[in-house]
């Protein structure tokens, strides 16, 4: 029986059967079957056309026909492992290069995000000869378990933190969650804890005349904490824009502070563009670069958009890190990463963001989106925060402004709502899941984000008519 050919009753039914109950839907209570996409759109078994407002991994769109037909040229010529000379891997290796700061030009082709993180991992601790590593409050950095191991989002929900892991984490936690907080804090097992560089909701906000130098400054008391414990740093490891954490902008200078503290404690810096890079901010073409010009990370990893869909990573690095890495003896083969389809359709990716001017729409769709997003926040009270850059943006919704209190119920509603009456496909993110986040992907139009707005618009006016309503009841 062709899959296509099943009734989405029978489709579930197998997964539920068939599939792990720990690889969940989006909509779990009533998932949406896809059944085709093309550029931003998906398509159900009906035929109902779904905008896509999360898709960050099918970059240049859904089904591109340039990628498509690239990786069908390839694979009816030649696909084989990485061990055999070919064009397509040094091809590809080139155009990248021509992206990124000149230090940073040894590549390591792999297939996800999780396998980039791991590699990078091993290169810092191979390098440095140090096994500690600090990392992010609520960072995700993939599945693997030395990456769960550096993901607070995942391992405080395991087996806790490892000895060697450092976490910055200090919030400002919202009233309502005071009861949590030694719960939460705890969870941290550092007797120093330096705060995630967050200027809405963090110890260091907007008002304050240098955010990016204090948060910096606090990961430089960790490190010292770290070595009065006698053990040594050898990366800090970060998203260049924090995404599980609530879609995070980091403040000016905070990376080049950083990289200078975690270098002088013998360490390195590892930029994390799983979920930022190949344009995504419009402006810049990887998401480290809007720390300025006189900032480049040690190690960039990537992954998500590169293959369009296909599974396609890399670790970036320079010549002085590949050389300890080598010199440990040791060969590092993928069996697939780097091989002749994948790196076809990399190259393809490349030229589609290149003559369709995807970071040009990025830029201009984003700004749109933003503005108007702002402009929703003067209308409802609910809106605590609008913040991104590019086609990277977060709605961060609250119940009260003041004391920055998660709206979690209400952003899950929204998310509910948007797809059942509007077919909009949009999800949440933030250590309270009250962050909208819009990744979509890079041929997101401006008739696009005046949809999802308006929609957006209308279903708050709803929730904060029936708030008063159920006020006035009380009354």
């Amino acid at each position: 029986m062709a899959l296509d050919k099943l009734k989405k009753e029978e489709t579930l039914a197998m997964r539920k059967r068939l599939i792990g109950q720990s690889c969940r839907l989006f909509y779990s209570d009533d998932p949406v079957k896809i059944v085709r996409a093309r550029g931003q759109y998906l398509f159900d078994e009906k035929d109902q056309r779904y905008l896509d407002c999360i898709s960050n991994v099918h970059h240049v769109g859904h089904c591109h026909p340039s990628v498509t037909k690239a990786a069908a040229a390839q694979m009816d010529l030649l696909n084989t492992n990485s061990r055999f000379l070919h064009d397509n891997i040094v091809l590809y290796a080139d155009r990248l290069s021509a992206t990124l700061p000149e230090k940073l030009c040894v590549f390591y082709f792999v297939n996800s995000g999780s396998e980039a993180n791991d590699l990078a991992l091993r290169l810092a601790q191979q390098y440095t000869q140090h096994e500690d590593v600090i990392v992010l409050d609520h960072a995700y950095h993939g599945h693997l378990k030395s990456l769960i191991d550096i993901s607070p989002y995942k391992f405080r929900k395991l087996a806790g933190q490892k000895e060697w892991v450092h976490v910055v984490c200090k919030l400002i936690l919202p009233s309502l969650h005071k009861l949590l907080a030694p719960i939460y804090l705890n969870k941290c097992f550092l007797s120093s804890e330096a705060p995630l560089p967050d200027t809405y909701r963090g110890i260091y906000r907007e008002n304050h005349p240098n955010p990016g130098q204090a948060y910096a400054d606090t990961v430089k008391d960790l490190i010292e904490e770290v070595h009065r414990k006698g053990r040594k740093i050898s990366a800090f490891f970060a998203e260049s824009l924090p995404s599980v954490g609530g879609q995070i902008i980091l403040p000016q200078g905070y990376s080049a502070k950083v990289a200078d503290y975690v270098r002088s404690a013998g360490g390195v810096f590892v930029a994390d563009e799983v979920q930022t890079g190949f344009g995504r901010l419009g402006s810049h073409f990887w998401g480290f670069q809007q720390q300025g010009e006189c900032f480049c990370p040690d190690i960039v990893t990537m992954g998500k958009p590169m293959g369009n869909g296909h599974p396609l990573a890399c670790v970036a690095t320079t010549v002085e890190i590949a050389g300890a890495f080598t010199a440990n003896g040791v060969e590092y083969f993928n069996t697939f990463g780097g091989n002749p389809v994948s790196c076809a359709v990399g190259l393809a990716v490349l030229d589609v963001i290149e003559k369709e001017d995807l970071t040009g729409n990025a830029t201009r769709v984003g700004a749109h989106l933003k503005d108007l997003l702002t402009k929703l926040q003067t209308r409802h009270q609910l809106i605590g925060d609008v913040r991104g850059a590019g086609l990277f943006v977060g709605l961060e919704l609250v119940t009260d402004r003041e004391k920055k209190t998660p709206a979690t119920e209400t952003a899950a509603l929204v998310v509910k709502r948007l797809k059942e009456e509007d077919k909009i496909c949009v999800s949440t993110d933030g250590p309270w899941e009250n962050v909208l986040k819009f990744k979509p992907p890079m041929c997101f139009s401006m008739e696009d984000a005046e949809l999802a707005v308006q929609c957006i618009d209308r279903i708050l006016t709803d929730i904060e008519a029936s708030d008063l309503k159920l006020e006035k009841d009380d009354i």
